[in-house]
């Protein structure tokens, strides 16, 4: 089941896929009974007796459909209540790097960095560097605390495509170079000194319009195995990644079972699995030299059964708006 969210004559309504070019608007279904459930995350709580219903109502004369030129496309999942990124989770990646543990890396996403599938990709120009970013995202169907590895699957809502959108020159600005301190094994009243590079992720990964996803929710019995997903970027028609999930350094059930561990899983939230970059021979273009600011898109990311994410690229020429106290700019100055 192909599931959207999408706006359609004024509303914002929750879809399934009906053919090609139409959706079926599931407003009338998602809002009968004794409890409405009108947004998609209130329907994945709702789970599989929903799907059920659905699915009835699809096979139905009644079902109202929508022609797809028409709508306007949100991200399936509008305001998840979190979205987890996996860092460097491609096997492509390993020799790259110069020292990494031997368990997955993770960072957020806010939700305010989603857009929809067609919408444009504004980018400021005082981002300076960003480039894409085609990752398999799963979509959490039920609440989740300490999963065995086997246990992570079921767990599992759907599948869709996020474009974790990266602004390297964000991640250079943000760097820290500093020494960090710690209490001594030997004596916890004693501090030692650690030197240390961070660089913190908020402002590059999780600025507005970051977070192309979609354009489906596609349910988890529509994809059978999530290790075995070919995936496919372009941008302006030239392919950046040629990739599959098969790829990745651990698997859909290896990281949610590890990141359960650690935050509570919640239906509706996002776990994005690491990014798809491989080239295949011949092919001499490379995501990380895709700079949205200077190369032209439109953006595109397909996936094995999740259909195409599509956004064309919008460059705003902006410098940074004064944000300093005037204040506090005469005491820097002084």
């Amino acid at each position: 089941m192909h599931l959207a969210s999408f706006a359609y004559q004024g509303r914002d309504r929750v879809g399934v896929r009906a053919d090609d070019d139409h959706l079926v608007d599931l407003s009338s279904v998602l809002t009968s009974g004794e409890v409405g459930v009108g947004t998609m995350v209130s329907l994945i709580e709702a789970g599989p007796p929903m799907l059920a219903k659905i699915a009835e109502y699809v096979a139905g004369e009644a079902a109202d459909r929508i022609p797809m030129a028409e709508i306007t496309w949100h991200p399936p999942v509008r305001r998840p209540g979190k979205i987890i990124g996996v860092a460097m989770n491609n096997s492509a990646s390993d020799a790259r790097k110069i020292s990494a543990p031997d368990h997955p890396l993770f960072f957020t996403k806010p939700h305010t960095c989603l857009v929809g599938h067609q919408q444009p990709l504004e980018l400021r120009s005082y981002y300076r560097g960003v480039h894409p970013e085609p990752e398999l995202a799963v979509v959490i169907g039920k609440h989740a605390r300490d999963l065995r590895p086997e246990q992570a699957l079921d767990h599992v809502f759907g599948y869709t495509i996020l474009n974790d959108m990266t602004g390297n020159d964000m991640r250079s600005e943000d760097m820290v170079h500093y020494h960090a301190l710690y209490a001594s094994k030997e004596d916890p009243t004693v501090l030692e000194r650690r030197e240390q590079h961070l660089s913190y992720a908020a402002r590059y990964k999780g600025t507005d319009g970051f977070g192309p996803l979609g354009p489906w929710l596609v349910t988890s019995d529509a994809v059978p195995d999530p290790s075995a997903l070919d995936v496919v970027c372009t941008v302006g028609g030239h392919v950046i990644a040629r990739d599959s999930t098969r790829y990745l350094t651990y698997s859909v059930p290896e990281i949610l079972s590890f990141l359960s561990h650690f935050q509570t899983l919640l239906p509706g939230d996002i776990v994005s699995m690491g990014t798809a970059f491989r080239q295949q021979p011949g092919e001499t273009r490379s995501l990380h030299s895709a700079n949205l600011q200077v190369v032209d898109g439109p953006v595109e990311v397909s996936i094995t059964g999740l259909g195409t994410l599509q956004n064309p690229v919008h460059r705003i020429t902006m410098e940074l708006p004064e944000w300093r106290l005037r204040t506090r700019m005469k005491t820097a100055k002084a």
